[in-house]
């Protein structure tokens, strides 16, 4: 696995990430630390000062939060009352499957982790179905604990080779190293409200430009047996064809989710073309990287959307006042988005999703008294 999915592999576990790793429950499958508080970004000129986030997949959530509930019950919000069982359910009901606790105190910094089940975590690195943390491993990241099974190892390599499909359809026919690792990273940021409401715009850049060797690394196996491609290492530049056959060859090779989106798009005008018939169609449109691009930010949008309202449930009592003074001073471009980037069917779907988590919470607190 260190060969083909790390971009550290020469790097040994730091003492800091061992006692990090010790103050929670042994043994998840897989753990990992990404973002601004593990690797160098523009803008960012100490590291250490920035929020460290990490990722645990375990196999069984249920029992991990109970067993970090004995421990480190005051990471939790007020749902720590709910009991492991509750958290799991609020877990994987609503948003990207990922329960995080966040601004948590550590040797003299903060920390920001999520946990996940090992079942959707294979689902969404296969399948696309939230770009949620498919999305964070197209960017280089450290590994805490590497995968002991090997369906987590191959689904960590297939999403890896998803991210290259995807953006050869996005990008011209010659483009260089940087466009490319930039039209990666972009994938789980395209359609993240939170680019519009909060986040650096050049976010995108800011990580690729200082960490160009380390997505060279990540991605170069993959790139060196890609077909229709041709890297000059040398100059960093890269060379595609861009025939019918070539798109659909990309197109046959996306995740489920966004061969769905992309379906559904071809079959706007009512003709119901099976999936081969709609990527073929699709293969053969002019606009063709349009239409990739938007089933894609269709599933990054969904998700993150979700995802930052579970938050408000979830954050602790020290983050809360102020996720909501800051939701409550961008009101109006939170409403923008959901009226016009979000389908109709979309606010019902993430409405009924928070109103039955809104009940189980309700009812759980009832039971409690």
């Amino acid at each position: 696995m260190a060969a083909l999915i790390t971009s550290t592999k020469s790097l040994k576990i730091s003492p800091v990430f061992e006692r990090l790793l010790r103050i929670f429950p042994k043994d998840p499958d897989l753990a990992f630390v990404y973002g601004s508080g593990v690797f160098q970004q523009t803008g960012h000129e100490n590291i250490k000062k920035n929020m460290l986030d990490a990722i645990f997949v375990v196999k069984k959530p249920e029992q991990w939060h109970k067993e970090n509930l004995k421990h480190n019950k005051k990471h939790y919000s007020f749902l720590r009352y709910l009991g492991p069982r509750m958290l799991n359910r609020i877990q994987e009901g609503v948003g990207a499957g990922v329960y995080f606790n966040t601004l948590v105190p550590w040797e003299n910094r903060m920390i920001k982790y999520g946990v996940i089940s090992r079942d959707l975590f294979i689902q969404d690195m296969l399948d696309w179905d939230t770009l949620y943390v498919s999305g964070r491993l197209h960017k280089p990241v450290f590994w805490l604990r590497e995968a002991k099974l090997r369906s987590l190892e191959t689904a960590v390599l297939t999403n890896l080779q998803s991210a290259v499909h995807m953006a050869l359809l996005l990008l011209p026919e010659e483009f260089s190293e940087q466009d490319l690792f930039t039209s990666i990273a972009s994938i789980s940021y395209s359609g993240d409200f939170r680019m519009t409401v909060g986040e650096d715009r050049d976010k995108v850049q800011n990580i690729v430009k200082p960490n160009l060797a380390m997505f060279r690394e990540l991605y170069e196996v993959i790139l060196d047996n890609m077909q229709h491609l041709h890297w000059r290492k040398s100059s960093g530049t890269f060379q595609q064809s861009n025939t019918v056959s070539c798109y659909y060859h990309h197109l046959n090779l996306l995740p489920k989710t966004m061969q769905y989106y992309i379906w559904e798009h071809s079959n706007k005008d009512g003709k119901h073309r099976d999936l081969e018939e709609s990527l073929m169609s699709v293969a053969h449109d002019y606009d063709c990287s349009n239409i990739v691009a938007c089933a894609g930010m269709k599933i990054v949008r969904r998700s993150s959307i979700t995802q930052s309202l579970k938050g408000i449930f979830t954050a602790g009592e020290q983050i809360f006042p102020c996720y909501c003074y800051f939701m409550y001073k961008r009101v109006d471009v939170i409403v923008t988005v959901w009226y016009q980037y979000i389908s109709l069917e979309e606010q019902r779907e993430i409405f009924w999703k928070l109103l039955k988590l809104n009940f189980k919470i309700h009812a759980c607190i009832l039971q409690i008294l």
